[in-house]
């Protein structure tokens, strides 16, 4: 698709493949290029499920320094702008989207995997948020989604200090969900997305802006927002699908309709 990224789509599960040697390192053609896939995934109805891979060495070593380092205040305040807007693409993906983790997640890279919906890494993945020994902080979402995803306490701690945390670590304060042997990674992310490529598309994209959204306003505000989505799915073909295989006791047929 683009220079370093590429999406490829199999038995409904789309991988977007960043590819920008040698680790990945995330400048701003890399970023935009990220973006793209990301909407193009989420608008193709044969994608069901999305894998974000790096490859075998290293999932995203962070954002390209050399890049920024020459920036003023002035153009960081607009760069910064689209910087998020990329990486908001991809949290905005209306599918379960899986981030495959390999050697580094750092600073930008560990950003692009707290936009996914569920993290799986190899045992030697390292982690964190490192742009504080750079006299900065994240910019492209770490303050916000690190802490929500691991309380404020334990994100300040690797904020605050810049540390690398290692695979085990990691998945004891719930910044991955599963952790498997380096060769296996990419395999277990598709192991996941299979178990969601079958689905009612409608409904599992319906559950995830419902949670999404909810997670950020009050319980009352939250509650409409799960009521309209329940109530929408059943105008589709897949709830009548699915309510119906339960009475006559068969496993349904969804179509994402």
């Amino acid at each position: 698709m683009g220079e370093f990224v590429s999406v490829e789509i199999a038995d409904h599960i789309a991988t977007i493949r960043v590819d920008r040697p040698k680790l990945n390192a995330l400048n701003r053609q890399v970023q935009e290029e990220i973006a793209e896939a990301a909407r193009l995934v989420d608008a193709d109805p044969e994608a069901h499920a999305v894998i974000i891979y790096g490859g075998e060495r290293s999932f995203a070593a962070g954002a390209d320094i050399k890049e920024m380092a020459g920036m003023s205040y002035a153009e960081m305040a607009v760069r910064s702008r689209s910087l998020q807007d990329c990486f908001t693409a991809v949290a905005r993906v209306g599918k379960p989207v899986i981030a495959a983790i390999t050697g580094y997640a750092l600073g930008g890279g560990c950003e692009l995997a707290l936009c996914a919906d569920f993290r799986v890494a190899g045992e030697s993945a390292k982690l964190g948020q490192p742009e504080i020994t750079l006299g900065i902080v994240p910019g492209a979402g770490g303050t916000q989604r690190l802490p929500r995803l691991v309380g404020p306490a334990k994100a300040k701690d690797l904020i605050f200090t810049g540390r690398h945390v290692d695979a085990a670590e990691a998945l004891a304060i719930g910044l991955v969900d599963r952790v498997v042997p380096d060769v296996e990674v990419y395999t277990a992310a598709l192991e996941l997305a299979a178990t969601f490529a079958q689905g009612p598309v409608a409904a599992v994209r319906a559950a995830k802006q419902a949670i999404d959204q909810g997670l950020e306003t009050d319980l009352d505000t939250g509650l409409e927002i799960e009521r309209l989505q329940f109530s929408g799915l059943f105008a589709t073909d897949d709830a009548r699908e699915g309510m119906t295989a339960f009475t006559e006791k068969r496993r349904p047929k969804f179509t994402g309709h």
